[in-house]
């Protein structure tokens, strides 16, 4: 398993909220600002799925992120399986009132050194914390 994680100065609820919206998704799931998300489908329900897209802005290349989820605890923990049969589990923590953990454990592919990978999903929670962390109206 390879582990990433960050702490948000944001509320537990918020940061829910943010993860798992797909109107919020599009504005942070990318690993650079080269890319983006133009559509994400989610359905947090567990046995069903969810479908991100990830495009590269020059149109070069884009794909589809999709998986179904397994375990859903609201405002604490997520799993899901990839579309490659990979699992991933996500856990979310109140460390106060305003700042809130979030770490993800996943499975390596075998195509991607482990290193790459583990800075690919660093560099996309780095978005959503940016994201999450630059919103000051919800």
């Amino acid at each position: 398993m390879i582990t990433v994680k960050t702490d948000i100065n944001s509320q537990l609820l918020k940061v829910w909220n943010y993860w798992t919206d797909p109107a919020h998704i599009i504005h942070w799931n990318f690993a650079s600002e080269d890319w983006h998300c133009p559509k994400a489908e989610n359905n947090l329900t567990k046995n069903d799925s969810f479908c991100y897209t990830m495009a590269a802005k020059d149109g070069s290349v884009q794909f589809d992120f999709k998986g179904q989820y397994q375990v859903i605890e609201p405002l604490n923990t997520i799993e899901y399986v990839i579309e490659d049969g990979r699992r991933v589990r996500i856990e979310f923590e109140a460390l106060s009132e305003s700042i809130t953990s979030v770490t993800e454990h996943f499975e390596p592919e075998q195509i991607h050194s482990e290193e790459l990978q583990q800075q690919g999903w660093q560099a996309i929670l780095n978005q959503f914390k940016k994201y999450a962390e630059s919103k000051k109206e919800d």
